[in-house]
């Protein structure tokens, strides 16, 4: 029988430290994989079957939702807790409406850590007790209609909150201006807008500290 592999993705050693502890006290035949980046995370889940994956909030190569998004889009058999230190109001509940399995503070110890491992093995869905909901209709559309973006539109779309130019977004991907314009193009036809402020106030639900419009 193949191992249950849990992948640990987080670029702070201790808190991988803390997780990889936590894994090795669940019962079962369990391989862990560490991992410090999305891109990582993305690579390593390419090259065989992944049943957990732990994701951090912020990495350098990810921010907020959006590499939740992307895993959830690739591959949404698969349950992804997030791991963060954030304390914003209600992002618990918004990483499940973003699609999460569940929502693990990193001020959690080791036994909490555990618990909620376990119960999201089992197919449940785990917040902290004290999580506060403060969702609404509008921000659950918002994450449905993310979802439906390519990994080069969120990174485009990711640009466009930041507040940089075209060409700025074309140099930071490597791509042509006009790809550029044709994401942006998409974006605005997927999420149903007509401009950039528009845009940015929907990818706002992306980031734990929304950018600036």
């Amino acid at each position: 029988m193949a191992k249950e592999r849990i992948l640990l993705a987080d670029d702070h050693p201790l808190v991988r430290a803390a997780l990889l502890e936590a894994v090795r006290r669940l019962e079962g035949d369990i391989e862990p994989v560490e991992v410090d980046s999305l891109g990582a995370a993305k690579a390593a889940m390419a090259k065989g079957p992944v049943d957990l994956v732990c994701l951090d909030l912020h990495m350098g190569d990810s921010s907020g939702f959006i590499g939740l998004t992307e895993l959830r889009r690739d591959y949404p058999a698969i349950p992804v807790v997030i791991v963060s230190a954030s304390d914003a109001p209600g992002i618990a509940y918004r990483a499940v409406e973003f699609g999460a399995s569940g929502f693990i503070p990193k001020t959690a110890d080791l036994d909490t850590i555990c618990a909620a491992l376990q119960a999201v093995r089992e197919g449940e869905v785990w917040l902290p007790a004290d999580a506060e909901d403060v969702a609404d209709d509008e921000s659950v559309d918002h994450a449905a209609l993310l979802a439906t973006l390519t990994p080069a539109q969120l990174r485009v779309l990711e640009g466009l909150a930041a507040g940089r130019l075209n060409k700025q977004i074309a140099y930071d991907m490597d791509i042509s201006i006009a790809t550029v314009k044709a994401h942006v193009t998409a974006i605005f036809r997927k999420l149903g807008v007509i401009n950039r402020t528009q845009a940015v106030l929907i990818a706002q639900s992306l980031f734990v500290e929304p950018a600036k419009v």
